[in-house]
């Protein structure tokens, strides 16, 4: 093996090359001791890991201290101190073993300690314990409660999220002995877990690799077609890649850079990273025109300046692909310049970086620990306090998910950097609005937000903000938000806040159409189903009669004894206080009245698993959202409401991206064709695509239950260009 001098310049695939091979414990402690210096505390780590897992074997046959030995080994080479590494041998042991936190803390000390146990209590979603792939709640919520333990855990020490994501790491390097079906399971936890925590951390180094790898298994098919087609031109790309690398060493060497200032790296782009790319521009393979990059590194931030300067004075760039991350650093601590320029006929993503601002972009909050600096940005980790801190209600099911949305959200926040009046910077995702900043400034800030201005014009809340935007807030002095307001926001902060005023506003809401749809059933005044309520203690939990049809039936019975006198009912229905079920397309109306129609009306247009609520006039029903404005004066008119919801079988829903011949005809083509296949357009939206000048569209379809996916998906691609078919049915988005 290579020197200790030359340990630090081994690159992580190289690194990780050795890993994989090492399916013994002997060559797993060789590994393991190359990256640590063989100490009595280390040694006596390694023999109690080897003891405690003796006789336990991995589903690839191998002795299972071979695991925790090659965690240890990459929690080195991310530069882990000696606490660290000897959390990672012992990861396993406390939880698998009889070995006690006692043990551990008598042994080894109280920092392992205290790391073990946050390793052991995050008990991250195991093998035997994986929500089935196709149980989209489950699987959903599963994830969630994963982000949750693994946040509350990690606040404390941060420390623990980099073990966990080595040891996630390693399992997704050896994912190839599982079934199939728990591969897919593992790979989509990892890319919706812990990759996303990778990236906020500002390991990229992990980030790409647990992405490339997940991919691999979650979308097997798409991840054949990069690979395939990248393999196919590899030679081609791997010449024009080499050409123009060569070019800017032989410029910077002519404008007085000396050989051992600097360095350029070449690769092609990341396979998950051009998939979303793909996605985003609704292209193809073929049409991804930065596949290539290259990498110069330099000594100085000054040097970055006068790269870019001889890059941009030889090579035609793209402006509106300039970005400048050293001026406007990512939160997670990223700083590079980058720029996309021509060079012949094909276009190449040039990045410009210094050596720190390199480790600091690999190795993220591990960056310190393995070169032993401190002068490059470190990742901000007040999101681990806000995620990990959110005020949620233990009682309420959908609590996980909400976090899980949330902290999703705010892993992913930094597509676009906007200013206060003041030059603060804030960085925000993609799409976000001038509401979604004035909450990324306070919460109180966003409840009261009144006016917005950007770049000193006046606009409306819900304006998208666009990067380097100045944005000043107006507050008002009381809450002012509107619950439509949550489809329209970008960021979890706001949606978080939003929804937890709006889950308060529907609670309200729902007593009170509890209250009418009794009154209604009953022909009788507001007034006396509450006192009739109040006798049967009934009151406090009436909320549930709006939207739950058996206990609104358990209600009625409990009450139908009160009425003094009958009245005379349109239809005779048997008992004139039996609910009945009266089904539609898409609603399902439970009533003791006669329903011919329901119709949905145009105020407010709710979409499937809204809140609704009905109105009835004679026998037809008005179906609005529960949150329509119309819909409260309705009801303050004393307008008649009825029971609603939603149909239990939804028609499958798929995103479809495709590509249209720009020409007269072709959309209304496509659309005709689309009713002959018996599919629904649920939405439509035109982007035209700057790169290819072509036009894609992106379209919401809806089918049957006798309708296949397959079929639909066959068929169109028959006749038209799809770069996209995606179920919105599966919260992992799989086709």
């Amino acid at each position: 093996m290579e020197s200790l001098k030359q340990r630090s310049d081994i690159n992580i695939e190289d690194f990780l090359e050795k890993v994989v091979n090492a399916n013994t414990i002997e060559s797993a402690k060789e590994l393991f001791f190359f990256f640590k210096e063989q100490t009595d505390r280390l040694q006596k780590a390694v023999d109690l890991c080897v003891k405690q897992h003796d006789g336990q074997f991995r589903k690839s046959g191998e002795p299972y201290a071979v695991h925790p030995i090659l965690v240890a080994s990459i929690v080195a080479f991310m530069g882990g101190d000696d606490d660290m590494v000897i959390s990672a041998l012992l990861h396993d042991v406390v939880e698998d073993t009889d070995y006690t936190l006692e043990s551990v803390k008598e042994n080894f000390g109280d920092g392992v300690s205290k790391l073990v146990e946050g390793l052991t209590k995050i008990v991250s979603i195991r093998e035997d314990k994986l929500a089935p792939s196709t149980d989209k709640s489950t699987k959903l919520r599963s994830s969630a409660l994963t982000f949750r333990r693994m946040l509350l855990i990690s606040i404390e020490d941060v420390r623990v999220l980099v073990v966990k994501l080595c040891d996630r790491l390693h399992n997704m390097l050896t994912l190839d002995a599982l079934r199939e079906d728990k591969q897919k399971r593992i790979a989509e936890e990892t890319l919706v877990v812990y990759a996303p925590i990778a990236h906020r951390l500002g390991i990229s180094s992990i980030k790409n690799l647990l992405e490339d790898l997940s991919f691999k298994y979650v979308l097997p098919d798409e991840y054949d077609k990069i690979d395939s087609y990248i393999n196919e031109h590899k030679q081609q790309l791997q010449m024009s890649l080499n050409k123009f690398s060569l070019k800017i060493t032989e410029l910077l060497l002519t404008n007085g850079f000396s050989e051992d200032s600097f360095d350029v790296q070449k690769r092609v782009k990341h396979y998950y990273s051009t998939y979303l790319k793909m996605q985003r521009k609704g292209i193809s393979i073929q049409e991804v025109l930065d596949l290539l990059a290259v990498r110069v590194i330099v000594r100085d931030i000054r040097d970055c300046y006068i790269v870019l300067g001889i890059i941009h004075n030889k090579f035609n760039p793209l402006i509106s692909r300039f970005k400048d991350y050293i001026a406007l650093p990512k939160q997670n601590g990223y700083q590079t310049i980058h720029t996309t320029v021509f060079n012949d006929s094909m276009i190449i993503e040039a990045q410009i970086r210094t050596f720190d601002m390199h480790n600091t972009a690999e190795y993220g909050v591990a960056a310190h620990w393995k070169y032993k600096y401190s002068g490059s940005l470190n990742p901000k980790l007040d999101w681990l306090s806000d995620i990990s801190t959110k005020d949620t209600n233990t009682n309420d099911e959908e609590d996980p998910e909400e976090l899980y949305e949330y902290a999703k959200d705010s892993l992913y926040a930094e597509d676009i950097a906007v200013y206060s009046p003041k030059g603060g910077i804030f960085t925000l995702p993609r799409g976000a609005t001038a509401l979604d900043y004035a909450y990324e400034i306070h919460s109180q800030v966003g409840l009261k937000a009144i006016e917005a201005y950007v770049n000193r014009v006046k606009v409306p809340l819900l304006t998208e903000l666009k990067n380097g935007d100045i944005v000043h807030i107006i507050t008002g002095n009381e809450a002012h938000y509107r619950c439509s307001w949550l489809t329209s926001v970008k960021t979890g902060k706001a949606r978080a806040t939003i929804r937890n005023f709006c889950k308060q506003k529907l609670k309200e809401l729902n007593t009170q159409i509890g209250i009418k749809i009794l009154s209604a059933i009953f022909d009788t005044k507001d007034i006396n189903v509450l006192s009739w309520l109040e006798k049967e203690n009934l009151h406090n939990k009436i909320g549930r009669a709006a939207y739950d049809s058996i206990y609104l039936q358990n209600v009625v019975n409990a009450l139908k004894k009160y009425p003094k006198k009958d009245k005379l009912f349109t239809l005779n229905l048997g008992d004139k206080y039996i609910v009945r079920k009266q089904k539609f397309d898409n609603i399902v109306v439970y009533s003791n009245y006669k329903v011919n129609s329901v119709e949905f009306d145009y105020c407010c247009n709710p979409k499937r698993d809204d809140n609704i609520l009905g109105f009835r006039n004679g026998t037809n029903v008005a179906v609005h959202h529960k949150f329509c404005e119309r819909a409260a004066n309705l009801i303050k008119e004393g307008n008649e409401l009825i029971f609603v919801k939603w149909t239990r079988n939804a028609p499958h829903r798929y995103k479809v991206i495709l590509n249209l011949e720009n020409k007269r005809g072709s959309l209304a083509g496509f659309l005709n064709y689309l009713t002959r296949l018996q599919v629904d357009l649920s939405a439509i939206n035109l982007n035209e695509n700057d790169e290819t000048k072509s036009d894609f569209f992106e379209l919401v379809i809806e089918f049957g239950e006798n309708v296949k996916a397959k079929d639909i998906k066959t068929r169109l691609k028959d006749r038209y260009k799809i770069v996209e078919f995606t179920s919105l049915d599966d919260v992992y988005k799989n086709s």
